[in-house]
Protein backbone atom coordinates (compact mmCIF):
# COMPACT_ATOMS: atom_id res chain seq x y z
CA UNK A 1 0.00 0.00 0.00
CA UNK A 2 1.24 3.27 -0.84
CA UNK A 3 1.29 5.26 2.21
CA UNK A 4 4.44 7.30 2.10
CA UNK A 5 4.41 11.09 1.36
CA UNK A 6 7.07 10.44 -1.57
CA UNK A 7 4.63 8.27 -2.91
CA UNK A 8 1.36 10.65 -2.33
CA UNK A 9 3.78 13.40 -4.40
CA UNK A 10 4.19 10.75 -7.47
CA UNK A 11 0.84 9.95 -7.95
CA UNK A 12 -0.05 14.00 -8.05
CA UNK A 13 2.22 15.73 -9.84
CA UNK A 14 4.98 14.95 -12.27
CA UNK A 15 8.07 14.61 -10.38
CA UNK A 16 11.08 15.86 -10.03
CA UNK A 17 10.84 18.91 -11.73
CA UNK A 18 13.36 21.30 -12.95
CA UNK A 19 14.34 22.93 -9.76
CA UNK A 20 13.02 20.42 -7.26
CA UNK A 21 14.51 16.71 -6.98
CA UNK A 22 15.09 14.01 -4.22
CA UNK A 23 18.85 13.21 -3.20
CA UNK A 24 19.29 10.92 0.08
CA UNK A 25 15.66 11.40 0.77
CA UNK A 26 15.83 14.70 1.80
CA UNK A 27 14.35 18.07 -1.03
CA UNK A 28 16.78 20.14 -3.22
CA UNK A 29 16.14 23.23 -4.33
CA UNK A 30 18.21 23.99 -7.94
CA UNK A 31 20.88 21.38 -6.37
CA UNK A 32 20.98 23.61 -3.37
CA UNK A 33 20.85 20.70 -0.37
CA UNK A 34 18.14 22.39 2.21
CA UNK A 35 18.82 20.26 4.71
CA UNK A 36 22.47 21.05 4.68
CA UNK A 37 21.27 24.70 4.71
CA UNK A 38 19.15 24.57 7.50
CA UNK A 39 21.89 22.32 9.71
CA UNK A 40 24.46 25.34 8.99
CA UNK A 41 21.71 28.26 9.55
CA UNK A 42 19.13 26.81 11.56
CA UNK A 43 15.01 27.80 10.85
CA UNK A 44 13.31 29.24 10.22
CA UNK A 45 15.59 31.05 7.57
CA UNK A 46 14.98 32.60 4.04
CA UNK A 47 17.01 32.58 1.28
CA UNK A 48 17.52 33.91 -2.34
CA UNK A 49 18.91 31.48 -5.03
CA UNK A 50 20.22 34.43 -7.03
CA UNK A 51 21.01 32.25 -10.17
CA UNK A 52 17.35 32.00 -10.89
CA UNK A 53 17.20 36.12 -11.53
CA UNK A 54 19.15 35.62 -14.36
CA UNK A 55 17.90 32.62 -15.77
CA UNK A 56 14.12 34.13 -15.58
CA UNK A 57 15.53 37.18 -17.80
CA UNK A 58 17.51 35.45 -20.06
CA UNK A 59 14.16 33.18 -21.00
CA UNK A 60 12.54 36.28 -21.15
CA UNK A 61 14.69 37.83 -23.92
CA UNK A 62 14.97 34.47 -25.80
CA UNK A 63 11.16 34.32 -26.18
CA UNK A 64 10.74 37.45 -27.79
CA UNK A 65 13.95 37.32 -29.97
CA UNK A 66 12.50 34.25 -31.04
CA UNK A 67 8.95 35.94 -31.72
CA UNK A 68 10.42 38.64 -33.74
CA UNK A 69 12.53 36.64 -35.81
CA UNK A 70 9.64 34.65 -36.40
CA UNK A 71 7.06 37.39 -37.18
CA UNK A 72 9.54 39.37 -39.05
CA UNK A 73 9.33 42.52 -36.68
CA UNK A 74 10.97 45.54 -37.66
CA UNK A 75 11.53 47.05 -33.52
CA UNK A 76 13.57 45.87 -30.61
CA UNK A 77 12.82 44.82 -27.54
CA UNK A 78 13.89 46.47 -24.20
CA UNK A 79 13.40 43.74 -20.99
CA UNK A 80 13.06 46.34 -18.08
CA UNK A 81 12.70 45.27 -13.84
CA UNK A 82 10.47 46.79 -11.73
CA UNK A 83 12.33 47.22 -9.22
CA UNK A 84 9.37 47.66 -6.39
CA UNK A 85 9.42 43.74 -6.61
CA UNK A 86 12.33 43.86 -4.51
CA UNK A 87 14.70 46.59 -3.95
CA UNK A 88 17.84 44.73 -2.70
CA UNK A 89 20.63 45.63 -3.77
CA UNK A 90 22.17 41.83 -4.35
CA UNK A 91 18.41 41.84 -6.71
CA UNK A 92 19.68 44.56 -8.73
CA UNK A 93 23.10 43.72 -9.22
CA UNK A 94 22.38 40.62 -10.29
CA UNK A 95 19.60 41.57 -12.36
CA UNK A 96 21.60 44.21 -14.15
CA UNK A 97 24.69 41.68 -15.38
CA UNK A 98 22.26 40.90 -18.19
CA UNK A 99 21.68 44.12 -20.02
CA UNK A 100 18.56 45.33 -18.65
CA UNK A 101 16.90 48.12 -17.95
CA UNK A 102 14.98 49.70 -15.37
CA UNK A 103 11.28 50.73 -14.17
CA UNK A 104 10.98 52.97 -11.07
CA UNK A 105 8.06 53.77 -8.94
CA UNK A 106 9.04 56.50 -6.12
CA UNK A 107 11.57 59.08 -5.46
CA UNK A 108 14.23 57.09 -3.21
CA UNK A 109 14.02 54.77 -6.99
CA UNK A 110 16.08 57.39 -8.36
CA UNK A 111 18.35 57.73 -5.25
CA UNK A 112 19.08 53.54 -5.89
CA UNK A 113 19.55 54.52 -9.44
CA UNK A 114 22.39 57.15 -9.07
CA UNK A 115 24.03 54.61 -6.57
CA UNK A 116 24.10 52.03 -9.22
CA UNK A 117 25.07 54.68 -11.95
CA UNK A 118 28.26 55.34 -9.56
CA UNK A 119 28.96 52.00 -9.27
CA UNK A 120 28.97 51.54 -13.43
CA UNK A 121 26.36 49.16 -13.56
CA UNK A 122 23.97 51.64 -14.90
CA UNK A 123 24.92 53.84 -17.81
CA UNK A 124 23.55 56.59 -19.19
CA UNK A 125 22.48 54.30 -21.82
CA UNK A 126 20.25 52.42 -19.39
CA UNK A 127 16.34 53.05 -19.93
CA UNK A 128 15.02 54.11 -16.69
CA UNK A 129 11.22 54.21 -16.83
CA UNK A 130 9.66 56.16 -14.14
CA UNK A 131 5.88 55.32 -13.35
CA UNK A 132 3.49 56.32 -10.75
CA UNK A 133 2.19 59.01 -9.28
CA UNK A 134 4.74 62.19 -9.15
CA UNK A 135 4.98 64.18 -5.87
CA UNK A 136 7.47 66.83 -5.55
CA UNK A 137 10.34 64.84 -4.28
CA UNK A 138 9.77 62.51 -7.45
CA UNK A 139 9.67 65.07 -9.97
CA UNK A 140 12.97 66.86 -8.15
CA UNK A 141 14.82 63.90 -8.49
CA UNK A 142 13.42 62.29 -12.05
CA UNK A 143 14.60 66.39 -12.84
CA UNK A 144 18.18 65.96 -11.78
CA UNK A 145 18.99 62.46 -13.37
CA UNK A 146 18.19 63.96 -17.03
CA UNK A 147 19.54 67.32 -15.70
CA UNK A 148 22.77 65.36 -15.20
CA UNK A 149 22.80 63.73 -18.81
CA UNK A 150 20.63 60.46 -18.07
CA UNK A 151 19.14 60.82 -21.47
CA UNK A 152 17.33 57.90 -21.30
CA UNK A 153 15.10 58.56 -18.59
CA UNK A 154 11.33 58.50 -19.52
CA UNK A 155 9.15 59.87 -16.84
CA UNK A 156 5.19 58.24 -17.58
CA UNK A 157 3.01 60.86 -17.28
CA UNK A 158 0.28 59.50 -15.32
CA UNK A 159 -1.81 62.64 -14.80
CA UNK A 160 -2.35 66.51 -16.23
CA UNK A 161 -0.10 68.33 -14.03
CA UNK A 162 2.87 66.11 -14.34
CA UNK A 163 4.37 68.06 -18.02
CA UNK A 164 4.26 71.36 -15.93
CA UNK A 165 5.92 70.10 -13.16
CA UNK A 166 8.91 68.39 -14.95
CA UNK A 167 9.28 71.37 -17.42
CA UNK A 168 9.67 73.47 -14.49
CA UNK A 169 12.61 72.01 -13.13
CA UNK A 170 14.23 69.85 -16.35
CA UNK A 171 16.37 71.92 -18.03
CA UNK A 172 16.17 71.76 -21.64
CA UNK A 173 14.34 68.93 -23.61
CA UNK A 174 12.90 65.70 -22.51
CA UNK A 175 10.98 62.63 -23.66
CA UNK A 176 8.01 61.62 -21.78
CA UNK A 177 5.87 58.37 -22.13
CA UNK A 178 2.03 58.48 -21.34
CA UNK A 179 0.39 55.98 -19.58
CA UNK A 180 -3.31 54.83 -20.39
CA UNK A 181 -5.64 53.76 -17.25
CA UNK A 182 -7.24 50.86 -18.47
CA UNK A 183 -10.40 49.41 -17.61
CA UNK A 184 -10.15 46.41 -15.04
CA UNK A 185 -11.35 43.49 -14.81
CA UNK A 186 -15.20 42.81 -14.26
CA UNK A 187 -14.77 41.18 -11.11
CA UNK A 188 -13.16 44.67 -9.62
CA UNK A 189 -14.76 47.21 -7.75
CA UNK A 190 -14.45 49.79 -10.03
CA UNK A 191 -14.28 50.23 -13.47
CA UNK A 192 -11.25 52.30 -14.54
CA UNK A 193 -7.38 52.57 -12.99
CA UNK A 194 -6.35 55.05 -11.09
CA UNK A 195 -3.02 54.99 -12.95
CA UNK A 196 -2.60 56.59 -16.07
CA UNK A 197 -4.79 58.59 -18.42
CA UNK A 198 -8.33 57.17 -20.01
CA UNK A 199 -8.42 56.09 -23.25
CA UNK A 200 -10.41 58.81 -25.15
CA UNK A 201 -8.35 61.62 -23.44
CA UNK A 202 -4.94 60.66 -24.87
CA UNK A 203 -4.72 61.83 -28.07
CA UNK A 204 -6.42 65.36 -26.73
CA UNK A 205 -3.91 65.69 -23.86
CA UNK A 206 -1.10 65.06 -26.53
CA UNK A 207 -2.62 67.85 -28.46
CA UNK A 208 -2.87 70.11 -25.76
CA UNK A 209 0.29 69.91 -23.77
CA UNK A 210 2.88 68.08 -26.24
CA UNK A 211 2.29 68.61 -29.56
CA UNK A 212 3.13 72.04 -29.27
CA UNK A 213 5.55 72.22 -26.42
CA UNK A 214 9.27 72.53 -27.76
CA UNK A 215 10.62 71.09 -24.41
CA UNK A 216 8.64 67.94 -24.38
CA UNK A 217 8.80 65.19 -26.73
CA UNK A 218 6.45 61.52 -26.52
CA UNK A 219 8.29 58.52 -27.06
CA UNK A 220 6.29 55.66 -25.37
CA UNK A 221 2.80 54.63 -24.72
CA UNK A 222 2.33 52.88 -21.05
CA UNK A 223 0.40 49.80 -21.22
CA UNK A 224 -0.54 47.45 -18.50
CA UNK A 225 -3.47 45.84 -16.56
CA UNK A 226 -3.45 44.09 -12.73
CA UNK A 227 -4.28 40.63 -13.90
CA UNK A 228 -0.91 40.65 -15.63
CA UNK A 229 -0.41 38.47 -18.89
CA UNK A 230 -2.97 36.24 -19.29
CA UNK A 231 -4.54 34.24 -22.02
CA UNK A 232 -8.24 35.16 -22.08
CA UNK A 233 -10.48 37.41 -23.69
CA UNK A 234 -10.17 40.38 -21.36
CA UNK A 235 -6.28 40.78 -21.70
CA UNK A 236 -6.58 40.63 -25.61
CA UNK A 237 -9.51 42.74 -25.41
CA UNK A 238 -7.32 45.63 -23.47
CA UNK A 239 -4.51 45.32 -25.85
CA UNK A 240 -6.38 45.76 -29.28
CA UNK A 241 -8.01 48.99 -27.25
CA UNK A 242 -4.15 49.81 -26.82
CA UNK A 243 -3.04 49.41 -30.02
CA UNK A 244 -5.50 51.67 -31.64
CA UNK A 245 -4.59 54.47 -29.29
CA UNK A 246 -1.30 53.64 -30.08
CA UNK A 247 -1.69 53.99 -34.13
CA UNK A 248 -4.17 57.06 -34.00
CA UNK A 249 -1.29 58.47 -31.22
CA UNK A 250 1.65 57.53 -34.23
CA UNK A 251 -0.51 59.00 -36.85
CA UNK A 252 0.33 62.46 -35.67
CA UNK A 253 3.54 61.97 -33.33
CA UNK A 254 6.19 61.21 -35.28
CA UNK A 255 8.57 60.79 -32.05
CA UNK A 256 6.04 58.13 -30.92
CA UNK A 257 8.15 54.88 -31.28
CA UNK A 258 7.93 52.61 -28.53
CA UNK A 259 4.85 50.52 -26.80
CA UNK A 260 5.26 49.35 -23.10
CA UNK A 261 3.04 46.81 -22.22
CA UNK A 262 4.34 46.21 -18.47
CA UNK A 263 4.84 43.19 -16.42
CA UNK A 264 2.79 41.12 -15.52
CA UNK A 265 4.08 37.55 -16.55
CA UNK A 266 2.93 34.66 -13.68
CA UNK A 267 5.26 32.48 -11.98
CA UNK A 268 5.50 29.19 -10.67
CA UNK A 269 3.07 28.39 -8.15
CA UNK A 270 1.83 24.92 -8.21
CA UNK A 271 3.93 21.62 -9.49
CA UNK A 272 0.71 21.71 -11.67
CA UNK A 273 1.72 24.79 -12.96
CA UNK A 274 1.19 25.49 -17.04
CA UNK A 275 1.41 28.91 -18.38
CA UNK A 276 2.38 28.91 -22.30
CA UNK A 277 5.04 31.83 -22.57
CA UNK A 278 6.39 31.24 -25.62
CA UNK A 279 2.55 31.37 -27.68
CA UNK A 280 2.18 34.64 -25.22
CA UNK A 281 5.08 36.37 -26.45
CA UNK A 282 4.41 35.19 -30.57
CA UNK A 283 0.92 36.40 -30.07
CA UNK A 284 1.35 39.78 -28.63
CA UNK A 285 4.20 40.46 -31.10
CA UNK A 286 2.04 39.57 -33.89
CA UNK A 287 -1.24 41.36 -32.56
CA UNK A 288 1.25 44.30 -32.37
CA UNK A 289 2.14 44.13 -35.91
CA UNK A 290 -1.20 43.48 -37.48
CA UNK A 291 -2.69 46.28 -36.33
CA UNK A 292 0.17 48.39 -37.43
CA UNK A 293 -0.31 47.26 -40.28
CA UNK A 294 -3.45 47.69 -40.78
CA UNK A 295 -3.27 51.28 -39.76
CA UNK A 296 -0.44 51.90 -41.68
CA UNK A 297 2.06 52.64 -39.10
CA UNK A 298 5.69 51.49 -38.17
CA UNK A 299 5.69 49.28 -35.22
CA UNK A 300 6.91 50.27 -31.85
CA UNK A 301 9.63 49.39 -29.84
CA UNK A 302 8.35 46.98 -27.11
CA UNK A 303 9.40 47.47 -23.75
CA UNK A 304 8.07 45.01 -20.69
CA UNK A 305 8.34 45.94 -16.93
CA UNK A 306 8.69 42.19 -15.52
CA UNK A 307 9.46 42.44 -11.63
CA UNK A 308 8.07 38.99 -9.89
CA UNK A 309 8.58 37.09 -12.70
CA UNK A 310 12.30 38.48 -12.16
CA UNK A 311 12.77 37.72 -8.81
CA UNK A 312 10.13 35.52 -7.53
CA UNK A 313 11.27 32.28 -8.23
CA UNK A 314 14.58 32.63 -7.07
CA UNK A 315 13.47 32.89 -3.10
CA UNK A 316 12.28 30.76 -0.20
CA UNK A 317 11.73 30.22 3.23
CA UNK A 318 12.30 27.36 6.10
CA UNK A 319 9.78 26.26 8.53
CA UNK A 320 10.22 23.53 11.19
CA UNK A 321 7.38 22.09 12.71
CA UNK A 322 7.19 23.18 16.03
CA UNK A 323 4.32 21.20 17.79
CA UNK A 324 0.48 19.79 16.96
CA UNK A 325 -2.50 21.00 17.84
CA UNK A 326 -5.51 18.45 17.64
CA UNK A 327 -8.73 20.99 18.15
CA UNK A 328 -11.44 18.59 17.04
CA UNK A 329 -11.66 15.00 15.75
CA UNK A 330 -10.65 16.77 12.30
CA UNK A 331 -8.34 19.26 12.48
CA UNK A 332 -4.96 19.38 13.06
CA UNK A 333 -2.64 21.72 13.33
CA UNK A 334 0.73 21.68 12.64
CA UNK A 335 2.41 25.23 14.32
CA UNK A 336 5.71 26.55 12.33
CA UNK A 337 8.09 28.40 14.09
CA UNK A 338 7.34 31.72 12.52
CA UNK A 339 4.23 33.85 10.96
CA UNK A 340 2.86 33.61 7.72
CA UNK A 341 1.66 37.56 8.26
CA UNK A 342 5.35 38.52 8.97
CA UNK A 343 7.31 36.44 6.56
CA UNK A 344 4.69 35.99 3.63
CA UNK A 345 2.33 38.72 4.02
CA UNK A 346 0.34 37.94 0.66
CA UNK A 347 -0.47 34.95 1.92
CA UNK A 348 -2.61 36.53 4.38
CA UNK A 349 -3.64 39.93 2.50
CA UNK A 350 -4.47 38.69 -1.14
CA UNK A 351 -4.72 35.22 0.03
CA UNK A 352 -1.58 33.82 -3.08
CA UNK A 353 -0.60 30.46 -2.98
CA UNK A 354 3.13 29.72 -3.10
CA UNK A 355 4.54 26.09 -3.92
CA UNK A 356 4.44 24.15 -0.63
CA UNK A 357 6.56 21.07 0.12
CA UNK A 358 8.80 19.32 2.92
CA UNK A 359 12.73 19.45 3.45
CA UNK A 360 12.81 15.89 4.80
CA UNK A 361 10.87 12.80 6.17
CA UNK A 362 9.82 12.16 2.71
CA UNK A 363 9.68 8.66 3.45
CA UNK A 364 7.37 8.48 5.76
CA UNK A 365 3.75 8.44 6.13
CA UNK A 366 1.75 11.85 5.84
CA UNK A 367 -1.89 13.06 7.20
CA UNK A 368 -3.77 16.07 6.36
CA UNK A 369 -3.18 19.46 8.58
CA UNK A 370 -3.37 22.63 8.50
CA UNK A 371 -0.41 25.61 9.12
CA UNK A 372 -0.41 27.97 12.01
CA UNK A 373 1.34 30.94 12.70
CA UNK A 374 2.99 31.88 16.22
CA UNK A 375 1.12 35.11 16.11
CA UNK A 376 -2.45 35.60 18.25
CA UNK A 377 -4.13 36.67 14.60
CA UNK A 378 -6.80 33.79 13.99
CA UNK A 379 -5.73 34.86 10.16
CA UNK A 380 -1.88 33.78 10.71
CA UNK A 381 -2.65 30.43 8.79
CA UNK A 382 -2.25 28.68 5.90
CA UNK A 383 -4.69 25.96 4.80
CA UNK A 384 -4.87 25.25 1.35
CA UNK A 385 -2.08 24.89 -2.22
CA UNK A 386 -3.28 26.50 -5.83
CA UNK A 387 -4.15 22.89 -6.81
CA UNK A 388 -5.15 21.08 -4.01
CA UNK A 389 -7.77 21.93 -1.03
CA UNK A 390 -5.83 20.93 1.78
CA UNK A 391 -2.27 20.35 2.77
CA UNK A 392 -0.50 16.70 3.28
CA UNK A 393 2.20 16.31 4.93
CA UNK A 394 4.70 13.60 6.95
CA UNK A 395 2.86 12.72 10.45
CA UNK A 396 3.79 14.85 12.97
CA UNK A 397 6.55 13.15 15.38
CA UNK A 398 7.85 15.17 18.02
CA UNK A 399 11.21 12.94 18.36
CA UNK A 400 11.55 13.44 14.43
CA UNK A 401 11.94 17.90 13.38
CA UNK A 402 9.74 18.29 10.24
CA UNK A 403 10.86 21.08 7.87
CA UNK A 404 8.60 22.51 5.77
CA UNK A 405 9.79 24.92 2.76
CA UNK A 406 7.71 27.72 0.66
CA UNK A 407 8.92 28.20 -2.59
CA UNK A 408 9.17 31.61 -5.17
CA UNK A 409 8.08 33.80 -2.50
CA UNK A 410 11.12 36.28 -3.81
CA UNK A 411 8.50 39.36 -5.57
CA UNK A 412 7.14 41.72 -2.72
CA UNK A 413 7.16 39.93 0.97
CA UNK A 414 10.08 41.64 2.03
CA UNK A 415 8.93 45.05 1.27
CA UNK A 416 5.40 44.14 2.33
CA UNK A 417 6.13 42.86 5.75
CA UNK A 418 8.23 45.95 6.36
CA UNK A 419 11.94 44.26 6.13
CA UNK A 420 13.87 45.54 9.28
CA UNK A 421 10.84 46.61 11.30
CA UNK A 422 8.44 46.10 13.55
CA UNK A 423 6.65 42.53 13.04
CA UNK A 424 3.10 41.56 14.30
CA UNK A 425 3.05 40.44 17.71
CA UNK A 426 7.15 41.14 17.79
CA UNK A 427 7.98 37.74 15.91
CA UNK A 428 11.55 38.63 14.35
CA UNK A 429 12.08 38.04 10.98
CA UNK A 430 14.30 35.34 9.94
CA UNK A 431 17.96 35.44 8.65
CA UNK A 432 18.22 35.51 5.57
CA UNK A 433 20.84 33.80 3.26
CA UNK A 434 21.71 34.49 -0.20
CA UNK A 435 23.04 31.37 -2.82
CA UNK A 436 24.71 31.64 -5.32
CA UNK A 437 27.13 30.02 -7.95
CA UNK A 438 30.67 30.76 -7.63
CA UNK A 439 33.20 30.58 -11.90
CA UNK A 440 33.55 26.66 -10.88
CA UNK A 441 29.67 25.71 -10.61
CA UNK A 442 29.65 25.29 -6.95
CA UNK A 443 27.07 26.67 -4.70
CA UNK A 444 28.06 29.25 -2.57
CA UNK A 445 25.88 30.88 0.57
CA UNK A 446 26.31 33.57 2.49
CA UNK A 447 24.36 34.81 5.55
CA UNK A 448 22.89 38.73 4.23
CA UNK A 449 21.33 39.35 7.76
CA UNK A 450 20.42 37.96 11.13
CA UNK A 451 17.41 37.15 13.15
CA UNK A 452 16.07 40.11 14.80
CA UNK A 453 17.09 40.29 18.47
CA UNK A 454 14.88 41.88 20.72
CA UNK A 455 16.78 45.07 21.32
CA UNK A 456 16.15 46.00 17.38
CA UNK A 457 12.63 45.81 17.89
CA UNK A 458 12.82 47.91 21.37
CA UNK A 459 14.63 49.89 20.03
CA UNK A 460 12.35 50.73 17.12
CA UNK A 461 9.68 51.28 19.84
CA UNK A 462 11.67 54.00 21.71
CA UNK A 463 12.81 51.17 24.66
CA UNK A 464 16.56 52.16 23.72
CA UNK A 465 19.45 53.31 26.42
CA UNK A 466 18.46 56.56 26.72
CA UNK A 467 15.20 56.32 28.21
CA UNK A 468 16.53 53.82 30.93
CA UNK A 469 18.36 55.04 33.96
CA UNK A 470 22.15 55.14 33.83
CA UNK A 471 24.10 53.76 36.56
CA UNK A 472 25.04 57.32 38.60
CA UNK A 473 21.44 58.11 38.46
CA UNK A 474 20.39 54.54 40.00
CA UNK A 475 23.50 55.23 42.67
CA UNK A 476 22.11 58.49 43.16
CA UNK A 477 18.39 57.21 43.96
CA UNK A 478 19.81 54.21 46.24
CA UNK A 479 21.83 56.84 48.26
CA UNK A 480 18.63 58.79 48.81
CA UNK A 481 16.52 55.87 49.76
CA UNK A 482 18.72 54.97 52.32
CA UNK A 483 19.06 58.27 53.69
CA UNK A 484 15.27 58.17 53.69
CA UNK A 485 15.42 54.67 55.94
CA UNK A 486 17.37 56.17 58.50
Amino acid sequence: MNTKYIDLVNQTFDFPQPEFKLENKTLEFHDVNLMQLVEQYGAPLKFTYLPQISNNINRAKQWFADAIKKNNYKGKYNYCYCTKSSHFKHVLDEALKNDIHIETSSAFDIDIVERLKAEGKITDQTFVISNGFKRAQYVTNIARLINNGHKNAIPIIDNYEEIDLLSAEVKGKFNVGIRIASEEDPKFEFYTSRLGIGYKNIVPFYKNQIQNNEKVELKMLHFFINTGIRDNAYYWNELAKCLKVYTSLKKICPSLDSLNIGGGFPIKNSLVFDFDYTYMVDEIVNQIKLVCEEEDVDVPNIFTEFGSFTVGESGGAIYEILYQKQQNDREKWNMINSSFITTLPDTWAINKRFIMLPINRWNDSYERVLLGGLTCDSDDYYNSEQHINAIYLPKYNKEKPLYIGFFNTGAYQETIGGFGGLQHCLIPSPKHILIDKNAEGNITTTLFSEQQKSEDLLKILGYNQATQPNSDSTKEASELTEILNN
